[in-house]
């Protein structure tokens, strides 16, 4: 699986975890399977960052419901999937003994982490910020989500605030998140 740069994968290089040997293989695969688990439990995974280091890592989780995108994950969902999820990492012979895992919802102002949030989150107001200028106007950027233009490269549709529409390659975007609304 190809993640696109916007992924949300956390602050812990691999030498830290790894004490100088490779762990990228064996944190590769905890994530996809971390991430088919949720999904048989009937959620996605929306973020996954690493901190901590070999001896005892720290996982941060974020995810969302399936069904229900938006709509709020309970502490009885989380501690349900963190009971699910520590039965199977505590089974790995080379995973650490020891460990942090945080299971959580995305929040309020939800991170867009995959290209089908693009399009699954059309018309709601969003913050999104990039590695440099976007659209000529500024690195850090809030619009109304048009949708996604997946050709020649996997574009944001953005409506800025004065109306003005613009197209937001998604390589170009560091991270983005909803935009909570107060009513």
């Amino acid at each position: 699986m190809v993640r696109p740069r916007f992924f949300v994968l956390g602050g812990l290089r691999e030498h830290e975890l790894s004490g100088g040997c490779d762990m990228a293989p064996l944190r590769a695969e905890i994530e996809r399977k971390i991430e088919s688990r949720l999904f048989d439990l009937g959620f996605e995974l929306v973020s996954i960052e690493w901190h901590g280091g070999r001896s005892r890592p720290i996982i941060r989780i974020r995810m969302d419901r399936i069904e229900e995108i938006g709509y709020g994950v309970t502490v009885a969902d989380c501690a349900h999937v963190s009971r699910e999820l520590e039965r199977w990492l505590d089974d790995r012979d080379e995973f650490p003994e020891r460990y942090v895992l945080e299971v959580s919802s995305p929040g309020v102002e939800r991170p867009l982490t995959r290209v089908r949030d693009w399009e699954r989150f059309a018309g709601r107001p969003v913050i999104v910020e990039g590695y440099e200028v976007l659209a000529e106007r500024s690195s850090r950027l809030e619009a109304d989500l048009l949708g996604l233009e997946p050709e020649p490269e996997p574009t944001a549709r953005l409506k800025l605030g004065d109306g003005t529409e613009v197209g937001v390659p998604l390589a170009d975007i560091k991270g983005a998140r909803l935009m909570f609304e107060w009513k």
